[in-house]
Order: structure tokens, then sequence, then C-alpha cells
């Protein structure tokens, strides 16, 4: 009736609170990076500022990281909703300690990246995108990691790849694009079988967002349906691509040694990390009985995966594909840990995920030196670089040892954590694959030690000689050997050292992590707006 009045309650469906200052953080990555991006882009024929620029939004990324991670650890999950509609109406952004956690070890290792960037990326480089396409691809990680709905973190995925494959072609060599097509056909192949996957679930729950999803799967009478079973499958199936875990891991060796070396140290710490981070996500916090039930299966997945790559690397002896097949071991240790699913074994798996961002990322960047100082990537034409360089040879060392799992360094403390959850968990075949993929790995990084930097020379050269050759930088390794290069490789092994030797701030955020979603209390109320 005209005139009349009715009164309602939107509580229910809006947050009706005004959104605490500090709590913008959680936006804050997503947009500083986007608007980074079109500012380099806006500045792409002026190559001398783009770095200046982009490095500089990069470590305000971090700061605005930092600040992020201490709001979640001082005030909990923190929750915002767009256009203030409450879920399932609205889109939610979710942070707890995983997330932020996550998020700013990427960014730390985003900055590392511009940092070196500014001695491998020439000019032509900067012109067509290096710091757009990184910044943007940072704005794909970042919400990633941050966002609280499922459909976005599919949107966040393609905005990613969508960058990374900008900056996998950036030299418009034939090999870049051939690695782009390898590259983008199975990541393509994964990111429709997620998408099915997600149309599916909408299909039987008429939402998206975790946290409510979380709650209505553990509603059902059987929460491993052949139904869900089925979405659980093909969610497996399309992280699996994504993070490169056996069969279809062909993908990486393939491609990452393609590109521009800053380029190749970017993606090997961070894109691959991204699929097992959404792996966790869903599976522990939305798909816990699917876990229950595939666990064997990701087992033995887990154990291929672990034994591909510690053979793999072994057999190569190109630097950059070496490396590609350690970054497939790391992802098979990562699985155990999903494939285990208790408390322990999520956080070896989180700390694991944390230590191989930092540590891969840095050993490209070394592979880089190596080529500046050597002349090649390839194993059979380095020797010699101890002579050339002890200060590099020992952060190769301290980096091949932390790659390798070996005290006191970054990756030893996860795979204890991993190797006991699996025994604990009656798999001691999973635990005894870590600990054999460990010992292998170790022997590939010795043999690049013992080649590249303690032989007097290239391959042929007379035992007891160091040749004396002038070597020309390959394509892609640093011009310089100043501060763009001792800067991101100073932070990146101090982190691997300290985190060594003190571990105990990364086992409590890992801990605390894993924590959040085997036990979502605190999550669900943070979406749903109830007061812990």
């Amino acid at each position: 009736m005209a005139g009349s009045s009715v009164s309602v309650d939107l509580s229910q469906a809006m947050a009706t609170a005004p959104v605490a200052a500090g709590d913008w953080l959680v936006v804050a990555p997503s947009l500083l990076t986007i608007l980074g991006g079109s500012l380099c882009l806006m500045l792409r024929k002026n190559t001398d500022l783009q770095p200046k620029v982009g490095i500089g939004f990069l470590g305000v990324l971090v700061l605005a990281n930092v600040a992020l991670l201490l709001r979640v650890l001082d005030h909990g999950v923190i929750t915002m909703v767009m256009g203030s509609w409450l879920p399932p109406f609205g889109i939610a952004f979710t942070v707890d300690t995983l997330g932020a956690t996550l998020s700013l070890i990427g960014a730390i290792v985003a900055f590392c990246a511009g940092v070196y960037g500014a001695a491998t990326v020439d000019s032509t480089g900067r012109r067509y995108g290096f710091y757009p396409f990184l910044l943007l691809m940072m704005t794909g990680v970042s919400g990633a990691f941050l966002t609280g709905d499922i459909f976005n973190l599919y949107v966040w995925f393609e905005v990613l790849l969508i960058s990374s494959y900008g900056l996998l072609v950036l030299g418009n060599d034939r090999i870049q694009l051939d690695g782009a097509v390898k590259y983008g056909v199975l990541n393509l192949v994964g990111t429709n079988l997620f998408l099915i996957a997600t149309g599916m679930l909408y299909g039987i729950f008429g939402t998206l967002n975790m946290a409510d999803l979380a709650q209505k799967v553990a509603s059902l009478e059987d929460p491993a349906s052949g139904t869900l079973a089925t979405v659980a499958a093909l969610y497996f199936l399309a992280f699996a691509m994504k993070a490169a875990a056996f069969p279809v891991n062909f993908w990486l060796p393939a491609s990452y040694h393609t590109p521009n070396i800053v380029v190749s140290a970017v993606f090997a710490g961070l894109l691959t990390k991204v699929g097992v981070y959404a792996l966790i996500r869903v599976f522990v916090l939305i798909l816990p009985a699917s876990l229950g039930y595939l666990s064997d299966v990701i087992s033995v997945v887990a154990i291929a995966t672990l034994l591909t790559g510690a053979l793999g690397a072994l057999a190569q002896s190109e630097v950059r594909r070496l490396l590609g097949y350690v970054v497939i071991a790391g992802i098979g240790s990562m699985l155990a840990g999903v494939a285990v699913g208790t408390t322990l074994a999520i956080s070896g798996a989180v700390f694991y995920a944390v230590h191989s961002i930092i540590v891969m990322t840095a050993l490209y960047m070394m592979a880089g030196v190596m080529a500046m100082l050597g002349g090649s990537y390839d194993l059979r034409r380095l020797g010699g670089l101890y002579a050339k360089s002890a200060a590099y040879s020992a952060v190769f060392l301290v980096l091949a040892s932390a790659v390798s799992g070996l005290p006191p360094f970054s990756g030893f403390w996860p795979k204890v954590m991993l190797v006991k959850a699996a025994f604990a968990d009656d798999r001691a075949w999973l635990g005894a694959a870590i600990l054999v993929s460990g010992f292998l790995t170790m022997l590939a990084m010795g043999r690049v030690w013992i080649f590249a930097f303690w032989r007097g020379g290239p391959e042929g050269t007379p035992d007891g000689k160091t040749a004396s050759v002038t070597t020309v930088p390959a394509d892609g390794a640093p011009q310089v050997s100043g501060g763009a290069v001792w800067v991101p490789l100073g932070i990146l092994t101090a982190l691997v050292i300290y985190i060594g030797v003190q571990p105990e701030w990364m086992l409590k955020l890992s801990t605390q992590g894993a924590g959040g979603i085997v036990e979502p209390l605190d999550y669900l109320r943070s979406v749903f707006g109830v007061p812990g």
C-alpha cells in the first residue's frame, strides 16, 4: 500500500557493521598489484623508470602482506564481503593464517624477482611487459591465497595463468614459444576440469562460498556420495596438473627452462605451490570425506612424483632442466602431507611449501649466476666456478643442502614433520619415499656442485688444472654481479638459513594455518559474522 513502510531485517543477508580500517588489508595485495601493473604498462616506453616503479610496488606489497599477517595473528580470521552481502549471496575474501602466510612469502619472492629482473631483463623485455606481467601475476597469486569463494579461486588462477603466458614468451624465441605451447595446453586442460568440477558443485549445493560449502557438505548423510566423489576426482586431477604431479608433470621440465631465468625462478617458486594450496584448501576444508577415500590414490601419486622428480634430476645435464625435476620432487613431498591428512601432515606440507617457494626461486637465480660466470647452463661446459667466486659457491652449497633436506637449513624441518606424520599414520612406505627422494636429490645437487664448482673447468679439463677462459654470459643470465643479483639472493638465502636455525616461528605459523582448516570453526564464524 502506498505510503506504508515495511521493516526489513537485513542482518541475515548483509554485513551491517562498518568495515574496520585494518580489514581493508584483505584486498590491499590485489589492489596494489593491479595499480602497479597498470602504471608500469603506461610507462612501457620508459624502460629506465619501469623497474623502479615495479620494484617499489612490490616492496609495498611485502609491507601490506606483513601488516595483513600480523592482523590475522592478532584478530583471527578476517572476512570482507563484496557489497556487504553475506554468503551465499555475496563474494567473500577470507584470510586465515594459511592464506596470509603464503601471500607474504609469495610477495617476498616476487620482490626479489623484481630486483633480480633489473639485471636479467633487457630494455626490450621491459618494453614488452616484464614488470606489468609480474605484478598482474601477483594479483592472481595473492587473490588465490586470500579468496573465500571457490569460483573466484578459479578466476584468480586464470589471472595468474594469463600473466604467466606473457612472461613465458617475453623473448619471442622459438624455444620459448615451444615451451609456452606445452605449458598452455596442459594448464588449459586443468582449468577446464576445475571449471567443470566447480559447476557440478554449484549444481549440487547452490553456493560456491568455501565456508558455506564446508557446512553443507558436512551436513550430508553421505558426504562421500557418488556425485561428490566425481567432483573430488575432477578437482584432484585439475590441481595435480597445475601442481605438476605425476603423471601429468611432463609440461614443467619441458617449459620452465625456456624463458628468461628470472621468469623461471618466479614460476618455480610460486605457480605449482598455488596448485598445492588449492588442493589443501578444497580437500581439507570442503571435502574432507573425499580426502579420506582418495588418500591411498594421493599417496601413490605422491610416491611416483617424489621418485620421478629425483630420478629425473639425476639424469639431467642442463641445470635449468635439472631444477625443474627438483621442483617436481618437492611437489611429491607436499602431496604426501595431503595424503596423510592429519594436522601434523598438513602443517608439514604448508611448511614445505614455504621452504620450496623460497629455495627454488633462489636456486634458479643461482643458475643464472652460474651461467654468468661460466657462459652456459650445461654442466658439461661448466667448471671452475669456485675459483671465480667463492661467495657464490657458498650460496649454492647452502641452497643445495636446503633443497635436499639437510640440517641446519629450511628443508630439514618440514621433511621431519612429513616423515613423522607418515609413520604415525602407518604409511611407512610413504615416509620411506620422502627419505629416498631426499637422498637422490642430494646426489643430483652434489653432482652439480662437483661438475660446475669443484672441478677445474669444462668437460675435458685435465685433473688438477683450472681452465682460464673468457666466458660470455648465456642468454637470460645476469649481466652484472652487483646489488641487483646479491640483494635478492642474499634475502632468500638468509631466509633459508634463518628458518633452519630458528624454525619455531615457521612451525607456529604452519601449525596454526593447518589447524585452522582441519578444525575450521573460527573460519566459519568469521564468514557468517558469528562472534568468536
